[in-house]
């Protein structure tokens, strides 16, 4: 019972110092809560099945994430649990001191640990349950979900994995706590305080020789990004410029150490002024012993920054473009005159579908009882065409070999498509396009990936002649033409030859197309119309057919889900990453504070007065926590850059949005825990 009124003072002496401790657990448990109750939360929404299979995959996914969270969570904890023992070894020795044993000063400290966990959970399960009820609104509103039967939500699955997961952490911490204390000695706990971290006087001239090279370096590194996957010869090659951007990120902390303190000094005036001589001798102490630390927090802010600017990208812009490149309602493809070869070489046909890809989409359709003329309307109906011998590498002529050297994971040997003018027109008429007129010996190229763009470009530049049946055409441009025939989400037509008439044939055509609007135009209509034609993948012909579909309503609800669960799982990975950066800078300013108290009291007694020690330590503070920041802000306008260039495909016309939200998360979380450690530095250092 003395323990426990010994653990319980200790808690309440300690809370005002450590607030940032009580803080985190608090918000890592709130957090870790309101993420895992997602599943509760979408139950009662009113969403189609394909949405509520998304919601199911992103809830399996974030499940996935949570234990990786728990390992970041329990290795913060555990850094804190130490940073706490550090703080008090000078109480333990006295413990020791006054008889107590080992064994005693470990059951003080777990059960502070067991009254800390129950408070922090209790208080970070109740945050968590309120602000889980914000989220349902939010989850809501990433779907685009009717919320008309919301209802207050408690997950008590949720409940049970959290206290589980950071019941666990306590254990470890527990175990470590009780090992650090055995190995204590009376000695080193008595004069804790008065040891200090060895500061390793550096060479000049070989920080400043390992700042320029670690700067150079860090530029490849950058340059190598800017240009994306495509100036790479493999994908894997992107983890030379990673490996090249942490170690140069590594050893310009390493000789800003060393150089800091050197370079201050030569600008007398500003370095004798006030406390800052003071300030710069911390700060550049702090940072000569907190190298590796450093680091791990700068790279932990870059992803951060990456990571939620790049996911709440695509929830913005998953559906923008869909007015544009959906303008229609349903569209059905299927490959025509299929040969055991074509069902060999691709993953997507089987030999059961050779005998229906003889016949029209109108003829499959029928024979699975569904009749196209009763539905749909505005149909349009055409084929493509291919020729063995037309490759990419022969339509881009001699612009081939640079080509392959600049983009060599382009399949160069895939065929080329072609499509009659007259057809292509009633396509540019049905979905708002510009249409095409055509001399006897011209083509063009119509596509709209910008990625392809440049590439289909130097070929037609170079006039580059196609040989179809014995017929030689030339570029009508020198540019491609914007356009395409397949609905998407997004811009994904990389080069579509259009052709007179009469240069291609029905001996080598490759697929059927067929275009439509639903005959009903409000919402419901075009729901009962698409659910009954989505019904004849029950039908037993369904197996031999080779049509594909795709539809509008299919294509928004992916692209809303797809959107909100990359979202969702940015948010709890960037949150996460950057309260824990936030934390462990928070405790080892503290730490610091702790140490340096000797030292705040001699500042008072040769004549600083508060306001301008509190201001020095402010200053120190802001240094110290806009160190890794601001490199990582370098790196992520790189690292930006090259997502950018990935996500090309999802579109990225909405990413200053994203970068202005991730800049306000970055404010208040990390700003915060800036205020915080303050107030709890001058907490620290005041003299009682």
């Amino acid at each position: 019972m003395t323990l426990f009124k010994l653990s319980i003072q200790n808690i309440k002496k300690s809370f005002k110092d450590y607030a940032i401790y009580f803080f985190t657990l608090i918000l890592g448990v709130a957090i870790f809560y309101v993420f895992n109750a997602l599943d509760s939360q979408t139950v009662m929404m009113n969403v189609s099945s394909n949405t509520k299979e998304i919601i199911k995959l992103m809830t399996n996914i974030l499940a996935g994430v949570s234990v990786f969270v728990s390992f970041i969570l329990g290795f913060l904890i555990i850094y804190a649990s130490s940073f706490l023992i550090k703080r008090r070894k000078k109480e333990f020795g006295i413990y020791l001191t006054l008889g107590m044993s080992k064994r005693k000063i470990a059951g003080i400290l777990f059960l502070e640990t067991v009254c800390i966990g129950i408070l922090s959970l209790g208080i970070g399960l109740i945050l968590g349950i309120f602000l889980s009820q914000f989220m349902s609104v939010l989850v809501a509103n990433m779907f685009e979900a009717d919320l008309t039967k919301f209802t207050f939500v408690f997950s008590s699955t949720a409940c049970i994995k959290t206290m589980l997961y950071f019941g666990i952490m306590y254990v470890l911490v527990m175990i470590f706590n009780t090992i650090n204390i055995s190995k204590c000695k009376l000695i080193d706990l008595l004069h804790a305080n008065k040891k200090t971290e060895k500061m390793k006087l550096k060479n000049p001239m070989l920080c400043m020789f390992l700042f320029f090279l670690s700067s150079f370096i860090l530029g490849y590194a950058y340059y190598k990004v800017t240009g994306g996957l495509e100036q790479m010869q493999e994908v894997t090659e992107i983890f030379v410029p990673i490996l090249l951007g942490v170690l140069s990120t590594f050893f310009l902390f390493w000789s800003l150490a060393g150089l800091l303190l050197k370079m201050a000094k030569k600008k007398k005036k500003t370095y004798y002024k006030g406390l800052n001589s003071f300030i710069l001798k911390q700060v550049s102490s702090k940072i000569n012993t907190t190298v590796f630390s450093m680091t791990v927090i700068c790279l932990m802010l870059f992803i951060t920054i990456c990571v939620l600017s790049s996911a709440l990208s695509i929830k913005n812009s998953m559906t923008s473009h869909l007015k544009t490149f959906s303008p229609i309602d349903v569209e059905i493809t299927k490959p025509l005159d299929l040969t055991e070869k074509r069902v060999n070489d691709s993953w997507q046909y089987k030999e059961e579908m050779i005998e229906d890809s003889k016949i029209s989409i109108r003829e499959s359709l029928h024979k699975m009882d569904f009749d196209v003329d009763t539905y749909f309307t505005d149909i349009v109906s055409f084929h493509t065409y291919q020729i063995d011998s037309i490759l990419l590498k022969d339509t881009i002529g001699t612009y081939y070999e640079e080509a392959k050297e600049k983009y060599p994971y382009l399949r160069y040997e895939s065929k080329e498509e072609f499509i009659k003018v007259s057809d292509y027109n009633q396509v540019a008429r049905l979905l708002g396009l510009e249409e095409i007129s055509l001399k006897e010996n011209e083509y063009v190229i119509v596509a709209n990936y910008d990625g392809w763009i440049p590439i289909r470009n130097e070929g037609l530049k170079k006039g580059t002649p196609v040989t179809l049946l014995n017929r030689t055409y030339y570029p009508k441009n020198t540019e491609c033409i914007d356009g395409f025939i397949e609905i998407s989400n997004n811009a994904i037509n990389m080069g579509l030859f259009v052709v007179p008439d009469d240069a291609v044939n029905e001996t080598i055509r490759a697929k059927e197309y067929l275009l439509g609007n639903y005959k009903k135009q409000t919402e419901e209509g075009k729901k009962k119309i698409e659910a009954l034609f989505l019904n004849i993948e029950k039908h037993p012909y369904a197996k031999e057919a080779s049509i594909e579909v795709t539809t509008k309503i299919y294509l928004y609800e992916a692209s809303v889900g797809l959107g909100a669960m990359v979202t969702f799982i940015g948010l709890y990975l960037g949150i996460i990453f950057l309260m824990s950066s936030a934390a462990i800078l928070a405790l080892k300013e503290l730490s610091e504070s702790s140490d340096n108290k000797e030292r705040y009291s001699m500042l008072r007694k040769i004549g600083a007065d508060e306001k301008l020690i509190e201001k020095a330590l402010f200053r120190q503070i802001a240094i110290f926590f806009l160190f890794p920041l601001l490199l990582a802000m370098i790196h992520s306008i790189f690292g930006i850059l090259f997502c950018n260039s990935i996500l090309e495909t999802f579109g990225n016309e909405k990413l200053l949005e994203s970068i202005l939200m991730t800049a306000f998360f970055l404010i208040l979380l990390y700003g915060g825990y800036f205020i915080l450690t303050y107030l709890c530095s001058k907490n620290i250092i005041r003299e009682k």
